[in-house]
Order: C-alpha cells, then structure tokens, then sequence
C-alpha cells in the first residue's frame, strides 16, 4: 500500500478517517459488520422514519454499531467531503462502503467516540449536528510523530440528506489541523 493511498484521510462525523478508496471499503464493511456490536434493542425501522432516531443511529454507526447503517443509509448515498489525497469523496458510496471507511478510522483510534455538541438541526430534509470526537491513537498514520496512545480530540460539522426515510448525501466538514497538530503531522 502506498503512503498516498493510507495518507487518504477524511476527518468527519462523525472523524478521522483512513480511506483507502470504495474497493477496499467495500471489502473491509464486510468483515467488520460481522465484528461489530450487536443492536439488537434497536429498532432500526422506527430508526429510518424519524430524523432524530437516524440521527441517533448514524452516531450510533461512527461509534462502532455497524449493524445500524443499512436502515439508515440509501444504496445510493454519496459523501462530500476534502481529502487529504485531494479527493473528493465521491468514491465512498452506499452502506457498505461507509462502513469500511469508518471502520479504516477507528484502525487508526480504536475507542472513538462522538458525541453531540449542537443539534441535530433538522429542516427542509436535511439535518446538521456538530460534534466532538475524542480517541486514542493506536500509530500508522503517515508523517505522525505522535506516540501511540496520545489522546486526541476534534471536532466537527455533519449535513445529511435524507430522502425516502435514509439518508443519501453527506457533506463533512471537520477540523483537520486540529487533528494534524495532536498527531504531529505538521
């Protein structure tokens, strides 16, 4: 793997992320879908019908419950976002592929967590939050001179679109160098 394809990072929602393109996003939603926690006391029905219920469940997915994205997120979703590699984030596209680019994330942070600072602010089909994410670094990022262990925390602005009850744009907008400068990337 190259250094520019493991560089890939998008800072979101919902946080960090190392993606190494919708490929290998695809094939990494798979096993890590079957590693992630159960949701068992989530009704994922209810989930996609009301704004704030997905909202719960799509923070519910950046924190590790896998399990939630297929009630939420449309086949045909798409992210918006600025790639360190200067993409764009259009090659992240659908459930599974979300997935993986998040699961590449928590790689890299393991014990991740967002958490609501504003919102969710819900108008007109879409919805907005802005959050925090705070997390460990586990090492592996290119040009970090951070230790592994150092404790990092970021924040963030999610937008969403929804349509036919899941969501189908997403458009990031995250501090990177905040996130640069505690990784000592700079």
């Amino acid at each position: 793997m190259t250094t520019a394809r493991r560089a890939r990072l998008l800072v979101p929602a919902a946080a960090v992320v190392l993606a190494l393109g919708a490929t290998t996003a695809a094939t990494t939603a798979t096993s890590s879908a079957a590693a992630a926690p159960s949701a068992a006391a989530h009704d994922h029905r209810a989930a996609a019908k009301k704004p704030k219920a997905m909202i719960d469940a799509w923070l519910n997915v950046w924190n590790g419950d896998y399990t939630q994205a297929p009630a939420i997120i449309s086949p045909d979703f798409t992210v918006h976002a600025a790639m360190l590699d200067g993409g764009d984030g259009s090659s992240i596209r659908g459930a599974e592929a979300l997935v993986g680019w998040i699961a590449q994330t928590r790689a890299a942070f393991p014990d991740l967590r967002f958490s609501v600072q504003t919102g969710p602010l819900i108008a007109d089909g879409h919805a907005s939050l802005r959050w925090t994410a705070t997390g460990t670094y586990a090492g592996g990022f290119p040009g970090a001179k951070a230790r592994p262990g150092t404790t990092v925390t970021f924040t963030g602005t999610d937008t969403l679109r929804i349509s036919n009850g899941k969501f189908v744009e997403y458009w990031l907008n995250s501090d990177t160098l905040q996130l640069l400068a505690q990784l000592q990337a700079l």
